[in-house]
């Protein structure tokens, strides 16, 4: 069986691609009726250029049992249209270990996804269920994009055992680091603090990284590029979702997201060409 990461690396070489589109359908911005319908237009349009989708949860959930359902007809047509892509659901879970089970199961088994983002704030026993799933990502929340992530994750800590005084997000990287038992653990962290993404990245320089904040949060790409990718200009996903899918809410808007995804990824890859870690 492939790995995770096997199976990450095969689906960005396919497309030659770091492109994530985050599939966060808001019914005030949609351009069409019908959740599916919308989604199914952006995939058609993109599915050549991306190497995974990422639908944030939420916004299904918002919607009732209607949107639950159009989030499984996606992920039916996405495994149709275009099997090598990476599925990976924004869903920060995390809980006490019996809840975590309960959450690794409608996540992986239910809903069928590649890879999922957890949270850490309750520790290894919370996660746990998540990485027993050994051929799914777990994506660490380590590094966030929001404005409030320095709240706490900028904190310094000094562990129980005397180990050098560090920030919260880099403890997270360390730890998530010591759990990736089957090639399996990812982080998440933010393209709006590329200081922060290039110090990760030392401290983990082989992990895969979802690196949201590309477009309507204006995280710098080029340093995402050269300071998120790994030594050979992989094991990154750039994610943007509304300024892709929403690049256009007209009758345009499947043209308009296929022209912006390609922008995206011409853009990523002539970062990665000039440092001589092209495709």
């Amino acid at each position: 069986m492939a790995t995770f990461y096997e199976r990450l690396d095969d689906a960005c070489a396919a497309n030659q691609s770091l492109v994530c589109i985050g599939l966060d359908p808001d019914p005030a911005l949609l351009p069409i009726e019908g959740v599916f319908d919308f989604n199914k237009a952006i995939v058609n349009a993109t599915h050549d250029l991306v190497c995974a989708y990422k639908p944030n949860i939420a916004f299904y959930e918002a919607l009732g049992i209607p949107g639950l359902m159009a989030l499984e007809q996606t992920v039916r047509y996405i495994r149709e249209v275009a099997p090598k892509v990476i599925l990976l659901v924004d869903a920060k879970r995390a809980d006490v270990e019996n809840t975590a089970s309960a959450y690794a199961r409608a996540l992986f088994d239910v809903g069928g996804f590649d890879a999922a983002t957890v949270n850490p704030y309750l520790g290894r026993d919370a996660l746990k269920p998540f990485l027993e799933y050994q051929d799914r990502g777990v994506f660490i929340l380590c590094r966030t994009s929001n404005p409030g992530a320095s709240d706490f994750q900028d904190m310094l800590v000094i562990p129980k055992d005397g180990e050098v005084r560090r920030p919260l997000y880099e403890w997270v990287a360390i730890r998530a680091a010591a759990w990736n038992d089957a090639d399996n653990v990812g982080l998440v962290v933010g393209a709006t603090h590329p200081v922060e993404l290039k110090r990760v990245r030392e401290l983990c320089p082989d992990m895969p990284f979802l690196i949201p904040g590309i477009g309507s949060q204006e995280g710098d790409l080029e340093h995402s590029v050269r300071y998120g990718t790994s030594s050979s200009g992989r094991r990154a996903l750039i994610s943007s979702s509304r300024g892709i899918i929403y690049a256009s809410r007209g009758p345009d808007f499947a043209g308009a997201a296929r022209r912006a995804t390609v922008h995206l990824r011409e853009a990523i890859n002539k970062v990665l060409a000039s440092d001589g870690r092209g495709w």
